[in-house]
């Protein structure tokens, strides 16, 4: 297990990959985003993107699960506070191989929670193509390192 003061700015990660076929785009679509260019692949090739593309939720969803599979803190939980500079620049497609690269920004102790500090990471999902899919800045909320016990003198 890894804990706040394991992790220091600069230090990285990369996921495996997960391959997004149009059955996950179509079925996530109908379910939580169904506009036509994410649930409807013949209303999609009419479209502004001029074919069916994954939801931008869709997508966060993979990498949150890509994320988790790498255990980048080795097991130990974490909690999100919240994300910010969240980008889709590059559409989603049926087809592609989306992957992410984690960058620790930023790693302080919490002031009201002397047990867990704050980690900010930047994530970017790229397809096969290395082309920028999303990019965010989640902050997490993370253990410290429990105290050793106190051996009696």
């Amino acid at each position: 297990m890894r804990y706040l003061e394991d992790l220091s700015p600069g230090e990285c990660f990369t996921t495996a990959s997960i391959r997004v076929d149009e059955a996950d785009i179509l079925a996530f679509a109908r379910q939580f985003d169904p506009q036509p260019m994410h649930a409807d692949a013949e209303l999609a090739r009419s479209g502004p993107q001029r074919g069916l593309t994954a939801s931008g939720w869709h997508t966060a969803a993979l990498v949150i699960r890509l994320v988790v599979e790498a255990a980048p803190l080795a097991g130990t939980p974490w909690l999100g506070l919240g994300v910010e500079g969240l980008r889709w620049p590059t559409p989603l497609r049926p087809g592609d191989e989306l992957r992410v690269e984690g960058r620790v920004l930023a790693v302080r102790p919490s002031r009201s929670r002397p047990g867990h500090g704050i980690v900010r990471v930047e994530l970017t999902a790229r397809n096969q193509h290395g082309e920028v899919v999303m990019t965010q800045s989640p902050s997490l909320w993370v253990p410290c390192r429990p105290a050793a016990p106190q051996v009696p003198a």
